[in-house]
């Protein structure tokens, strides 16, 4: 797997209230190269973990957490499971084999479709309640304002959809700083629906952002996240951030 499939699996895991650790190994053919293994909270090894280190494959890890969300989706119908029929004993009369029909499962919903776009003044009631999320008191008359004065300077926020009902959103910026040859590009908030995650709609929010302040010029991105959000911290560390200052801020 990749990195950003890694970093997939590693959310999913953590949507299980799990860890995923990866072998620290970067030399191809050496044991425990891209190794994975998993650990719950307390750091208690779960899946491919022993006392070297991560022994599973990425396959494996996938295949275990897919089966735990399928225990789960199953639990929470709460319908008992019909045992299988005992097979027919060798020393009854044998019958002639009914041919049964097998009637096909239905097939699954389809996923509903993921898509990214600029932020308009009408998205301003469902962006109400994603940033009320992170505890800042808005109202939607404020939001529809600010976002009409971003779309004109073409610093529109960017929300992500899934069958055009607003699920994510994030922040951007983008300024010219005394210090620095290029300009500085920043994201000032990031946040996605509880419903939504689980799949990868934060990383994908990310990317957009940094392909849009890099053709506006951007050479350095920062993201400002209150430190109270610590899931949202390791996030940004799994997208190749780092932490290189602290931010003061005072009302005025």
């Amino acid at each position: 797997m990749s990195d950003p499939d890694l970093d997939a699996l590693a959310e999913s895991a953590r949507n299980r209230g799990l860890k995923l650790v990866r072998s620290r190994v970067r030399t191809p053919g050496k044991r425990r190269f891209g190794k994975v293994g998993l650990t719950d909270a307390s750091g208690k090894p779960v899946l491919g973990m022993d006392c070297k280190g991560p022994t599973a494959t990425p396959a494996e890890v996938e295949d275990h957490l897919r089966d735990l969300g399928a225990r789960d989706w199953g639990a929470s119908l709460d319908v008992p499971v019909e045992k299988r029929k005992a097979r027919a004993s060798k020393t009854a009369p044998s019958e002639p084999l009914k041919t049964q029909r097998q009637e096909k499962p239905p097939a699954p919903p389809p996923e509903p479709a993921l898509a990214i776009r600029s932020a308009k003044p009408a998205d301003s009631a469902a962006l109400v309640s994603l940033i009320e999320f992170l505890d800042h008191h808005v109202d939607d008359g404020g939001v529809r304002k600010r976002i009409g004065q971003l779309v004109r300077d073409k610093l529109a926020p960017l929300v992500a959809t899934l069958d055009k009902q607003v699920v994510g959103l994030c922040g951007i910026d983008a300024m010219v700083t005394i210090h620095r040859d290029q300009s500085v590009g920043r994201i000032n908030i990031l946040v996605v629906a509880e419903a939504a995650r689980g799949r990868g709609i934060g990383r994908k929010l990310v990317a957009a952002a940094e392909d849009f302040l890099r053709q506006r010029g951007c050479g350095l991105i920062e993201v400002t996240s209150n430190d109270r959000l610590s899931e949202a911290h390791a996030f940004y560390r799994h997208m190749g951030y780092e932490r290189t200052s602290i931010r003061f801020c005072k009302t005025l």
